[in-house]
């Protein structure tokens, strides 16, 4: 199929430091050119892609100290987009709903994947005025807000099978990494952690908007002395940190849509204590690739039992589940079945014409 994806600006596609979005957009996009899909994506000039890429922007917008107003780049991207619809089976979109008003007014087969949270009051409007646009949510969880979304379905993330490989947990730690935020919850790890005797490591990077939150809530915390705070890590780093871990602290407190590093841990064959919110229930295989908590008691006593648990099956979970293989195939699936209904109607509308014209005759 000739596939289009359409990527946000703001990082590179890969991102060169932090972009969730945009990390999935190059795993999918890189997975169906293996697959043997013609693939154009549209990002920023500094991505690097086996694809073709398309943009008239050198760099990513947020590292491009030149660039006042964003937004005004997306509107030129969609412009781009909508050059070059008729070259495309599929129009794949992962820019939120900024590209509505151009996608409400195409018949060529397209649709959104929503990498973000939904439980935003203002977003009831656009969906209600855009109820038709199809999309397609990360998780089940992810949709509850927007139920009277034009949802497709639901696909999970997915990694490339030899990003991580499987690490033995032999580190004498658990590994909290993300950012320090009042949702993330690093202060329920800690804790965990200081009550069941075990070492904590903590990779996290600071926003600006949390600032405030970890000078107030947490610094005090981390001179305790079961805890390392290591600070932001790179991806160079990150399977090394999991895959020593003896296990992954993932205390949410926020309906989390998805959670990148559920996956990163199970590829390292680390299994997971999550509290049971948001996406949780749908990626953890209880028992299988970790454990589902709802209190700290059970949190503490997940700990204690987490070799209990096989880092072998927590893999194979992870392969199973989770690749970007089986996520490209799953977009595929997708696109195939956009591209006959597309082909359906419009043979039925063909159809419907000349009964007309027979008519009028």
């Amino acid at each position: 199929m000739k596939i289009a994806q359409i990527s946000p600006l703001y990082e590179s596609v890969p991102p060169k430091l932090y972009g969730g979005t945009e990390r999935v957009v190059s795993y999918l996009t890189e997975e169906l050119v293996q697959q043997g899909h013609e693939v154009t994506l549209f990002a920023s000039g500094d991505s690097c892609t086996a694809a073709k890429l398309i943009s008239h922007v050198d760099s990513a917008l947020r590292l491009n100290k030149k660039v006042e107003d964003s937004l005004a780049h997306h509107i030129v991207q969609m412009k781009d987009v909508a050059e070059r619809v008729h070259e495309f089976d599929v129009l794949h979109f992962h820019t939120d709903y900024l590209h509505f008003p151009f996608s409400a007014l195409l018949k060529n087969p397209h649709l959104t994947t929503l990498h973000g949270r939904l439980d935003i009051p203002d977003l009831r409007y656009v969906y209600h005025k855009f109820g038709d646009q199809p999309v397609v949510s990360i998780s089940d969880a992810q949709r509850k807000p927007l139920q009277q979304a034009n949802w497709l379905g639901t696909i999970y993330h997915g990694l490339p099978v030899n990003l991580y490989k499987k690490g033995e947990g032999n580190g004498g730690y658990v590994a909290f990494i993300g950012r320090i935020s009042r949702e993330k919850r690093p202060d329920r790890a800690i804790e965990i952690a200081r009550k069941a005797g075990v070492k904590i490591k903590i990779a996290a990077k600071i926003d600006k908007a949390d600032n405030a939150y970890f000078e107030n809530e947490i610094r005090h915390l981390l001179d305790q002395p079961h805890v390392e705070f290591i600070g932001e890590i790179g991806e160079d780093m990150k399977g090394d940190f999991l895959g020593n871990a003896k296990a992954l602290l993932f205390p949410i407190d926020w309906p989390e849509p998805f959670g990148m590093v559920l996956i990163e841990a199970m590829a390292c064959g680390t299994p997971v204590i999550a509290y049971n919110h948001g996406s949780v229930p749908e990626i953890i295989c209880k028992g299988e690739s970790g454990f589902i908590v709802d209190h700290m008691d059970d949190a503490v006593k997940a700990l204690e039992n987490i070799d209990l648990l096989d880092r072998n099956r927590v893999r194979e979970v992870f392969e199973k589940r989770f690749s970007a293989r089986v996520m490209a195939e799953n977009y595929a699936r997708l696109y195939e079945k956009l591209s006959r209904k597309a082909t359906s109607i419009h043979i039925s509308t063909q159809s419907k014409e000349g009964n007309l014209l027979q008519l009028e005759k």
